[in-house]
């Protein structure tokens, strides 16, 4: 923590309109709605509320931008790299700034703010600039007279919905691979957390990006991302968030132009726990990772497969003094290590899930309530003794609980990990290489970590198995989803090999 600034005490929120064409906008029509601080429940300020008119206001524009012609599809891919590079120092000299209001907003402890979600999306910006000018298609010797190669176009106007747990984090990876491929967008972020969304976009036009080619507005799933999903003009979408939205958005694509869809959706990601795993490193990743970010991060593995009894007892003993460490509080504070739940809902929703716990039998061994009486905290909870059937042990929790499960073969482990609709990630324990590449190929999930957990890079895909969502985003293979492959065959008069 030597090097962490202190969060700016005068935060002024400046940007609270629509962005459309490099330019701020009212909605079309005059509502705005309240952004609140989770921790005091208290208003920050009100923004302005898009909908299907301000969406189509940003589409229209997204797609001038795009035309055959226009300043960004005439750009150099090198100059659309230096672009990238230069909205990635922006963020930089703006670091704290953007820390200080995603804690205000998010309700994030402003150390993982800084260090985590701002050094993330400065690499993964100049990860992508990188890119802009090396994707490339192929010659491919066609059988007959005939010249044959595949360009990688850009697919055109794309629909991105970002979710409140990591909103700047996640509105990064969805426009940085996007806009070096060449597209435009138009963003949606979640209505609780759209503040450092809009300050982007105001370095977006510092940057020097032609208007039109990122278009931020701000609003509500029902109403602006519902039009965003079926908009006929749009060319894909991309979504993060929970699995039941992510239905709902591939229904409308299919049931309008059929635009194409990539979703980061739910998980129950399964941890496994063997024999022979270093308790004191398992004990450090379990609740580093289950209570990162109030447990609001569906990388946390938030079931513990553990064998046998002896392990198990030794995991819950030195959990139990991990988890007295945690300390519940003002996200301003460097030594908190959890803060609040985004709003009121999901503090609801979560508290529900842990009374059920308690009911269905399981053994509640730290936590498990409200904390203080403001804001909507959590305390960090673990049950143990948690059956397959509970609801704790199904449902997708999405808060700092974490359920503590044993079993007793290999077999039996990995039927009941992947006895899920779920497959976003998963981590196992165990010093058997052998073992660990068996298991790892058996489980159902987009990501499997061997003796860590959620160590996440600009260059590695993320992306889910099953229910757990469609595509893959970072890396090359998330470039992938934002071009289309062209064939052009030419017709010669003599071929040579």
């Amino acid at each position: 923590m030597a090097d962490l600034p202190t969060p700016l005490t005068n935060l002024k929120i400046q940007y609270t309109k629509i962005f459309i064409n490099n330019e701020w906008h009212d909605s079309v029509s005059g509502k705005k709605f309240p952004v609140l601080n989770p921790a005091t429940e208290e208003q920050i300020c009100l923004i302005e509320e898009g909908d299907k008119a301000d969406v189509d206001k940003a589409v229209k524009a997204a797609r001038q931008a795009f035309q055959i012609g226009s300043p960004w599809r005439t750009m150099d891919a090198s100059e659309r790299g230096r672009l990238l590079y230069k909205l990635a120092d922006l963020i930089e000299r703006d670091r704290l700034l953007l820390a200080t209001m995603e804690s205000l907003n998010a309700g994030k402890l402003f150390p993982n703010a800084y260090l985590m979600d701002l050094g993330g999306c400065i690499k993964t910006l100049r990860y992508c600039a990188g890119w802009a000018d090396k994707i490339q298609g192929r010659t491919m010797p066609m059988d007959g007279d005939f010249f044959c190669y595949t360009r990688h176009e850009p697919v055109g106007v794309c629909g991105q919905i970002i979710p409140w747990n990591f909103p700047l984090v996640m509105l990064i990876w969805k426009i940085g691979p996007a806009l070096s491929c060449g597209n435009t967008v138009i963003v949606k972020p979640a209505e609780q957390t759209p503040l450092t969304a809009l300050h982007v976009a105001s370095l977006i036009k510092e940057a020097g990006f032609p208007p039109g080619v990122v278009n931020i507005v701000p609003g509500y799933g029902p109403t602006a991302g519902a039009a965003i999903s079926s908009h006929m003009d749009i060319d894909k979408v991309a979504f993060t968030g929970s699995t039941e939205v992510g239905k709902l958005i591939k229904e409308a694509a299919g049931k309008s132009n059929l635009k194409r869809v990539t979703l980061e959706l739910g998980g129950k990601s399964p941890c496994i726990v063997f024999a022979d795993a270093d308790c004191e490193n398992v004990v450090e990743f379990t609740y580093t990772n289950i209570f990162y970010h109030e447990g609001d991060c569906i990388l946390g593995f938030l079931v513990l497969f553990v064998f046998k009894v002896y392990l198990f007892e030794r995991i819950r003993g030195r959990g139990r003094e991990r988890e007295r460490e945690y300390a519940v509080g003002n996200k301003f504070t460097p030594k908190m290590s959890t803060g609040p739940q985004i709003d009121k809902e999901q503090y609801n929703k979560i508290l529900d899930l842990i009374e059920s716990g308690k009911k269905e039998g399981a053994k509640l061994e730290c936590g498990g309530g409200p904390w203080g009486n403001k804001g909507y905290f959590i305390q960090p909870t673990v049950f143990s003794n948690v059956t397959d059937e509970m609801r704790i042990a199904k449902e997708e929790i999405f808060g700092p609980v974490q359920q503590i499960m044993k079993f007793k073969s290999l077999d039996d482990v990995i039927k009941r990990a992947n006895n899920t609709t779920y497959g976003l990630s998963a981590g196992i324990f165990t010093k058997d290489l052998d073992k660990a590449v068996t298991v790892s190929s058996a489980l159902q999930a987009g990501t499997v970590w061997v003796n860590c957990y959620s160590v996440v890079s600009a260059q590695v895909p993320f992306g889910g198995f099953k229910m757990s969502g469609n595509g893959r985003e970072l890396g090359e293979y998330g470039l992938q989803q934002y071009t289309e492959v062209k064939t052009v065959t030419v017709k010669i008069s003599q071929k040579n090999s």
